[in-house]
């Protein structure tokens, strides 16, 4: 019974996928000729964009870069998925990028149905889909049968790996990684410790392509600055700065154990009470005299002025391949201190400070800081959204 069964679901998704090839043969028989008369060539290019929360970008690296991808002034009509659960506003439009919504989150156990939701809905009317993380790609097999569209994913810092994640969803997660290589036609690393990965892992090449900070960088008066820093109690060049999200590959555990240890001042912002981690370390740490925990900051005013009164900055992940905040910090040209991992000190291309525990952050906190214009120059070299956007746009 279950194989009677089995023979007419495939039947019938075979007859529909003949109909509707044939069907756009007929409407649409371009096969890229990019002559200037072929009215398919001569149009915007169409490209869907799936696996964010959405624009306006608040808070994450695929958002950010999003934001930024839909700025460009080439031929190219975005579309861009987004969650209404998120993104409670919801507006019809966001620079120019058409914008529709999914009823689920877009992160969590929720992230799988709201990618597939959202590529089932691009199956039709668009040139390029763009994927940006692997939760949904369990789904690429059979929307390959009834799409025509280029499939280009980033497949973000092999999300597999992350501690948050228990062995079921690690599996799935590795297995969704494994059919987005296979079923997609181009491939983005954002590092090379990530491109590395996926030649020895499944021998295919990918694309390299990390992400731009430049958007930091914000036009503010000494005046006003001082009187952001005064909001946090905070005067410049007096404090160690620190901005990720709080889960345990973050190694925020062991960059709070280091300023306790070292007693050097540190601002610390990240979601606190996003997790049962995260709660624990507020209680813990949170009656220290020299170490501020503060929630999310969004606004790219108060976000430059700590960054940039900042003595030096400190990065500990540890999963994840070129990762936005660390690219945002170089810009700043102050001292970075970065958990040693492949993937930082390629994105730092070997200029940073690297620590691996409690106690070798905590020796470094107490050496005076050093400004570091060599990372600003890496920054300014490699990470400018112009730049990557450009490379975005010519896969597309």
């Amino acid at each position: 019974m279950i194989q009677v069964a089995v023979i007419v679901v495939v039947t019938a998704l075979a007859i529909l996928f003949i109909c509707r090839y044939i069907s756009r043969e007929l409407t649409d028989p371009c096969r890229g000729c990019a002559s200037k008369e072929c009215n398919s060539c001569a149009r915007a290019k169409r490209v869907a964009i799936i696996g964010t929360q959405g624009i306006p970008a608040r808070y994450g690296g695929f958002e950010s870069l999003v934001e930024n991808l839909v700025e460009s002034n080439a031929n190219i009509d975005y579309t861009v998925f987004c969650s209404s659960k998120d993104m409670p506003s919801r507006p019809t439009h966001h620079k120019g990028a058409r914008l529709l919504y999914i009823p689920l989150k877009a992160n969590g156990i929720q992230s799988i149905p709201y990618d597939i939701i959202s590529l089932v809905r691009a199956i039709d009317g668009y040139d390029t889909v763009l994927i940006l993380g692997v939760s949904g790609a369990i789904f690429l097999p059979i929307f390959r049968l009834f799409s025509r569209a280029k499939i280009v994913t980033n497949i973000d810092g092999l999300e597999h790996r992350r501690q948050k994640w228990g062995g079921a969803a690690r599996w799935f997660l590795r297995l969704s990684e494994k059919v987005a290589v296979q079923f997609s036609d181009t491939i983005i690393s954002d590092n090379k410790g990530i491109a590395d990965y996926v030649t020895q892992t499944y021998n295919k090449e990918s694309e390299m392509i990390a992400y731009g900070g430049d958007h930091v960088m914000q036009s503010i008066t000494l005046d006003n600055q001082l009187q952001i820093l005064r909001k946090y109690n905070l005067a410049p060049c007096t404090y160690s700065f620190a901005l990720c999200r709080i889960e345990p590959e973050n190694n925020c555990h062991i960059i709070l154990e280091a300023a306790a240890k070292s007693g050097v001042k540190l601002l610390f912002v990240g979601n606190w009470n996003r997790s049962e981690y995260g709660r624990e370390l507020k209680a813990q740490y949170a009656n220290f005299d020299n170490i501020i925990l503060h929630d999310p900051v969004y606004e790219l005013e108060e976000l430059f002025t700590l960054r940039n009164n900042a003595s030096r900055y400190i990065h500990g992940h540890s999963a994840g391949g070129t990762n936005p905040s660390l690219v945002e910090a170089m810009f700043f040209g102050r001292e970075i201190i970065a958990y040693d991992v492949v993937y930082n000190r390629e994105t730092t291309l070997g200029k940073a400070v690297y620590f691996s525990d409690s106690e070798s952050l905590a020796n470094a906190l107490t050496k005076p800081s050093v400004e570091n214009k060599i990372l600003a120059d890496i920054a300014r070299e490699h990470y400018t959204w112009e730049k990557i956007r450009n490379k975005y746009e010519q896969l597309f």
